[in-house]
C-alpha cells in the first residue's frame, strides 16, 4: 500500500485515489516598505503560471499596488477567459514558508 502524510493528523491511501483534491501550505507576506507581515494559508500548486492575490486582500493587507503598462487577461483552465477583470497592477513582497 502506498501511502503518504499529508498533515500532521492524516495519512491517505495513494492506490485508491483518496488524496484530497486540495493542498494547502501556511506562508508569510511581508510588506517592503514597513518589514509587516501576515501568514496566510495557500493552496500549493494550483496550476497557475504565476503568483496571484485578489486586489481586496491586497488593498485590506495594506500592499503597495504598482499600475502595469499592460493588462493582463486571465484564462481558464479550459481555456476561456476568467470573467473577472484583467490583473490591473503587481505587488513586491517577500514570501516566507
Amino acid at each position: 500500500m502506498l501511502s503518504r502524510v499529508v498533515d500532521n493528523k492524516s495519512t491517505y491511501n495513494l492506490d485508491n485515489g483518496n488524496m484530497p483534491r486540495e493542498v494547502t501550505v501556511k506562508i508569510g507576506l511581508e510588506r517592503i516598505d514597513t518589514q509587516e507581515g501576515v501568514t496566510v494559508e495557500t493552496l500549493l500548486d494550483s496550476g497557475a503560471t504565476g503568483l496571484v492575490m485578489s486586489l481586496e486582500f491586497a488593498r485590506k493587507q495594506g500592499f503597495k499596488l504598482k499600475k502595469i503598462e499592460n493588462l493582463i487577461y486571465v484564462r481558464n483552465v479550459n481555456r476561456t477567459f476568467n470573467k473577472e477583470r484583467p490583473v490591473e497592477n503587481t505587488v513586491e513582497i517577500n514570501i516566507y514558508y
